[in-house]
């Protein structure tokens, strides 16, 4: 019995760590954004949305590291450390609306037949 109690609180400290990147759902954005942008304008815009979402992914993925290491640090030695694990917050948002912007440039690439090729994500 326990063992099943010290499962389940490790489960549930884990599950308020920050989510990894590739694991965010994108959020809705409107092609109508990007459907009077030129194909050179698309393509421009698109290099600048993906330079942001590395950048946004690479700050979520620290988040992530940081709430692992509180975890194990509140886990092993002093369970007060919990407290500040971050999860997820305005970093996460911003993956998610980065996503959807990429989302929604693409289909507008597909739609004006621009031949940008988008690498996968």
């Amino acid at each position: 019995m326990k063992y099943l109690m010290s499962a389940a609180s490790v489960a549930a400290m884990l599950a308020g760590c920050a989510t990894p990147p590739k694991d965010i759902a994108p959020a809705y954005v409107s092609t109508s954004l990007y459907e009077n942008l030129s194909c050179k304008q698309l393509r421009s815009e698109a290099e600048g949305v993906s330079a942001r979402a590395a950048a946004a992914f690479g700050k979520q993925s620290s988040n992530r590291g940081r709430d692992a290491a509180v975890t194990t640090v509140g886990v092993v030695l002093f369970w007060p450390a919990l407290f500040f694990m971050k999860g997820d917050g305005a970093d996460a948002a911003e993956v998610a609306r980065l996503k959807g912007e990429m989302q929604a440039i693409e289909q507008v690439n597909r739609i004006k037949n621009c031949g940008i090729v988008f690498a996968a994500s």
